[in-house]
């Protein structure tokens, strides 16, 4: 295989997977990795991709890129929505108790499914407390919720709230189960997002929660963002939409996290 037809698919897995990383291009090419990280090297040079440890990932990848709530909502919709209602499952018809739900696409398609949802009993009500405008207005329309909105200043791109306040709140709060989003999930580094207000929000939510349920598409995994917000051993319960790489997969299992597939 000529050397720029090898750097064609590497361009391809790139845009269809987001991430590669030298030891497989080098298996599934058959060549040494001092190869694989030349063409690695001149692809980042032509900007069609970005070179990161032991690997390299999409160029539009970086640890501060943020997208609006709107354009999140649009992408890995039918993960979103399957990851959505294995979570909906951990709350049963017959669940008396409260909840935490994080900002973010994924857990607004887990309240859309909450608050459709019809509970086994007339008085069967939880107790739900977010963050996030949008999940509130989702939830303010289900009869059997009792909605607490924590305030703070609102991030336009998130309308998140954040800041002391809503981490004071948070303080004051022992939730039964928190659905957290994340805009990274890796074995080195553990639960990231780009902004350093959400992630202290994030950060108060995992402290606050008896257990904690990250929610995050295949996407997700294995990438870094800028701010960490918890370990890994931190987490009661991974739900995704695909098994997780191997490295992540291993240090899941070693910090007793639960892997829920979609």
């Amino acid at each position: 295989m000529y050397a720029t037809e090898r750097q064609d698919r590497i361009s391809t897995a790139i845009a269809r997977i987001g991430r590669v990383s030298v030891m497989e291009l080098s298996h599934e090419f058959g060549v040494a990795s001092e190869t694989i990280r030349r063409d690695l090297d001149l692809l980042e040079e032509q900007g069609r991709l970005r070179r990161v440890h032991g690997g390299a990932v999409s160029a539009q990848s970086t640890t501060i890129a943020e997208t609006s709530l709107a354009a999140r909502s649009d992408q890995a919709r039918e993960q979103k929505i399957a990851i959505a209602r294995a979570a909906v499952r951990l709350v049963p018809d017959t669940f008396r108790g409260s909840l935490l739900i994080d900002a973010g696409s994924t857990t607004a398609q887990f309240a859309e499914l909450l608050a459709a949802r019809q509970p086994a009993a007339p008085d069967a009500r939880i107790d739900v407390s977010t963050n996030s405008l949008a999940i509130a207005a989702t939830l303010n329309a289900s009869a059997h919720l009792a909605l607490r909105i924590l305030g703070g200043t609102v991030r336009g791109i998130t309308g998140a709230a954040v800041g002391p306040s809503t981490i004071a709140q948070l303080t004051d709060l022992r939730p039964d189960i928190a659905f957290i989003g994340a805009n990274g999930v890796s074995d080195g580094f553990g639960l990231s997002t780009p902004d350093e207000a959400e992630a202290a929000v994030k950060a108060a939510m995992v402290h606050a929660a008896r257990r904690v349920v990250v929610l995050a598409d295949s996407s997700k995994l294995e990438v870094e963002t800028l701010v960490r917000f918890a370990r890994l051993d931190e987490v009661d319960t991974l739900i995704t939409d695909a098994p997780p790489p191997a490295l992540l997969a291993s240090a899941l299992a070693a910090h007793g996290v639960e892997v829920v597939l979609a």
